[in-house]
């Protein structure tokens, strides 16, 4: 149980850090980054991977998507009915993707450039990790999602079991 002093704001990211620590990064020359041969991957993320972490409030079920950057996917428990689903993105959803994930103001979106905290009671908070780092977001009145994680979460939801909102 997580003590209620804890903020919200971090059992999200925390959850999807546990979820992927023991992944390992390549870098484009197949090394293992861990081993330091470069790459500008974040910590425990293969270059153009992303991965979408899900929670509904503070008692929903946790749902994970990992798409893989042949757009191979796999979503535990992403419908709230302990399923899991894998799939594959078509051509042109793989092409978006990527473009997506190379567009230079991604960067700008992280939690740490927006020093992002989670605000809203029993919303759905959205978590994706990319190799430009953590971009949360949570669906509730008010809050707008960051254009291009906006998409990216738009284009995962349309093309898996995720959903977008509540």
């Amino acid at each position: 149980m997580v003590p209620p002093q804890w903020s919200r704001a971090f059992l999200v990211p925390a959850a999807l850090t546990v979820t992927l620590a023991g992944c390992t990064m390549v870098d484009r020359d197949g090394g293992s980054t861990a081993e330091g041969r470069g790459g500008t991957t974040s910590p425990g993320v293969t270059a153009n991977r992303v991965s979408l972490v899900q929670k509904l409030g503070d008692d929903g079920p946790l749902r994970s998507l990992t798409v893989e950057p042949d757009g191979r996917w796999e979503c535990d428990d992403c419908a709230g009915d302990g399923v899991t689903s894998t799939g594959s993105l078509d051509a042109e959803q793989v092409q978006r993707l990527h473009k997506l994930l190379a567009d230079p103001r991604l960067a700008q979106e992280t939690d740490q450039a927006r020093r992002y905290r989670a605000s809203c009671i029993d919303a759905l908070t959205s978590s994706l990790l990319t190799t430009t780092g953590l971009v949360t977001s949570q669906d509730c009145p008010g809050e707008e999602r960051p254009a291009v994680a906006g998409e990216i979460l738009l284009l995962l939801t349309q093309a898996t079991p995720a959903e977008p909102t509540r």
